[in-house]
């Protein structure tokens, strides 16, 4: 497990990801639009070529990314909807339609002491999330996050 997890520390990089696969994707993509050549028809052709490969390789470092982000957000969406049943024997429904999508996500770091009074209250005030995750004072962290 690593260390406890709190406001100041709780984003996540992923090595690989985000300080090789897309650095170098981009360095591509750039290489590549430096070197486009409209001289001839043939080297048209090739440009062409290059640009849609490096187009293609620069979407698919962030292509992978989202995705994993997507299906993230919906396990956290459902996490929530069970905490908040098992929280109050009540369905989440009615709270979820007052929230944003990033203002549920940042509620998942609650504990379970304030995570009903804290609904209440960024309902009340429309918090952001960042606001939400500063108010957080009993941190759960949240260890497997993409």
């Amino acid at each position: 497990m690593d260390k406890k997890q709190d406001f100041s520390n709780h984003a996540r990089y992923f090595p690989f990801h985000h300080f090789f696969l897309a650095p170098l994707s981009l360095a591509f993509f750039i290489w590549t639009l430096i070197d486009l050549d409209f001289s001839s028809s043939e080297a048209i052709s090739e440009s062409i070529k290059s640009l849609i490969l490096a187009i293609m390789v620069l979407s698919l470092p962030m292509l992978s990314r989202i995705y994993a982000l997507k299906n993230q957000n919906r396990i956290i969406f459902a996490e929530m909807r069970a905490r908040y049943a098992e929280l109050t024997g009540k369905a989440f429904r009615e709270k979820e339609e007052k929230l944003k999508g990033g203002q549920i996500i940042a509620l998942r770091f609650a504990s379970d002491e304030e995570l009903i009074p804290l609904i209440e209250e960024t309902i009340e005030k429309n918090y952001s999330p960042k606001e939400i995750k500063m108010k957080i004072k009993n941190w759960k962290g949240d260890y497997q996050r993409v």
